[in-house]
């Protein structure tokens, strides 16, 4: 199986040589995000790439300590001295119509013996998915992003691309063009588009793609953002995925969806039509999991300081760890099936979740909670089926409808007190991504509330 493996690492490498020589590209970025959620990236030209496909390139330890305002967090290990290698992953090469003489590939961290790096956020995802797959669950996924367009202002900055109303057909016509171009890029590159319509606030737009496997609903994520800001900026806007981008308008989520099958038989392990909602037995205690671990886990999909502007009760974006069907005021909810597939779309729907989230850490993180809870036979409590902000405190215990923490120093707290979330992060990702959190706080608390806006507004 190993020579297997290798054969066909090398028939992709084969691939994107040729494809890239087809299409005229003339430099490959190798990108990666990083525990900040920042994409960044290195670039070959095509004279080296079929080298670097295999030997990768060179990258310093400690760019993985390095936080959103390019300080490098203390973390010991992560200096000026030692590097690992960006190999690509050549089933996620693509040639994007927005930059059409440049490829584009993500990668893994590897160290210089050629394993992988204990710091690399897609290996986590890998290795949770190792897990699951080892008790007997393969996980499907879809990150379901909103994001805001920005134009030009008088002022020399840049304020919301319209007023449109929320799902206002003059939404749509204001954005036609940029829109329209999204979606042959998105497209072009094999992402699907699901559905799309002007969001709540002002040059708001939610857009989403089809699920795929969780590895690849990652992937797809980091392409996407890179896609739609690309075109944004051909267009002469910009796109902000910035959880708060304005604080008198409504926040970005990036909603994740997520389901499972048996690896065997590819049949729905999240669905059973003997329960009255549709969801499994084992479904209800993956999603006890997830709710159990909330508070920690909102450290790794609610990742930044601005994160908890957009985490507040009545704004749909769950303020209380409770779940139900169809209840977008809920932490976890239910989605409804499709009719006459009802088996094959149920899926669930973590609503606190945003951006500023590296998508291998939120997903990887989501998976260690939810086969916590199928390990341990969780239990559901009551669904909630109206708005838990409405609820007394005495109603709030009974159904541990539990707060959300309330910034992301609480929130990383939580993640430190959580033993299962800090067991399957390991020893060296967890110090780097709680290193530069903290990183993000203390820069960010020595400025006033503005200033964090304006260094979010286009970080992601």
């Amino acid at each position: 199986m190993a020579t297997e493996g290798a054969v066909d690492v090398a028939v992709g490498r084969a691939r994107v040589v040729e494809e890239a020589q087809t299409a005229g590209v003339r430099l490959v970025r190798f990108l990666w995000c990083d525990n900040d959620a920042i994409i960044r990236g290195k670039a070959v030209g095509m004279a080296a790439l079929a080298t670097r496909l295999d030997a990768g390139i060179g990258l310093t330890v400690a760019m993985q300590a390095f936080s959103m305002l390019d300080h490098l967090a203390a973390v010991e290990g992560m200096g000026p001295v030692g590097e690992i290698r960006l190999v690509p992953d050549p089933e996620t090469f693509v040639v994007p119509t927005y930059a059409p003489h440049t490829g584009v590939v993500l990668v893994d961290m590897l160290t210089r013996d050629r394993q992988p790096y204990a710091a690399d956020p897609r290996w986590f995802l890998r290795r949770m998915l190792e897990r699951a797959k080892s008790r007997g669950l393969e996980l499907t996924a879809a990150f379901e992003p909103e994001w805001s367009l920005a134009a030009p202002d008088a002022a020399g900055g840049w304020a919301p691309a319209d007023r449109s109303l929320c799902f206002s057909s003059q939404g749509m016509a204001s954005a036609a063009a940029v829109i329209d171009d999204v979606v042959a890029a998105l497209e072009a590159q094999g992402l699907a588009v699901e559905q799309y319509y002007p969001e709540l606030g002002w040059g708001q737009q939610e857009l989403s793609i089809s699920h795929r496997p969780a590895l690849r609903a990652a992937d797809a994520h980091l392409h996407y953002r890179e896609t739609v800001r690309s075109v944004a900026a051909n267009h002469g806007l910009r796109a902000s995925f910035a959880p708060r981008p304005w604080s008198d308008q409504a926040g970005n989520g990036c909603h994740l969806h997520f389901s499972a099958s048996e690896p065997a038989t590819g049949a729905p392990a999240f669905a059973d039509p003997d329960y009255p909602d549709g969801l499994s037995a084992l479904g209800r205690a993956f999603m006890a999991g997830v709710l159990g671990h909330l508070g920690g886990l909102l450290a790794l999909t609610c990742a930044s300081t601005n994160s908890y502007r957009r985490l507040l009760p009545q704004m749909w974006a769950s303020a209380y760890s409770v779940w139900g069907p169809d209840n977008r005021e809920a932490a976890v909810r239910l989605a409804s099936p499709l009719w006459g597939r009802e088996a094959q779309s149920t899926n669930v729907e973590l609503k606190p979740c945003d951006s500023s989230a590296n998508p291998y850490l939120a997903l990887g993180g989501v998976i260690a909670a939810g086969l916590d809870g199928v390990e341990r036979g969780q239990q559901l409590p009551p669904a909630v089926t109206v708005d838990p902000h409405s609820l007394d405190e005495e109603t709030h215990r009974t159904l541990g409808a539990i707060r959300h923490p309330e910034s992301l120093g609480e929130a990383l707290a939580a993640l430190r007190r959580d033993a299962v979330l800090m067991e399957a992060l390991g020893d060296r990702l967890s110090a780097s991504y709680l290193a530069v959190k903290e990183s993000d706080i203390a820069s960010l608390a020595e400025r006033d509330e503005a200033y964090e806006y304006e260094v979010h507004r286009f970080a992601y």
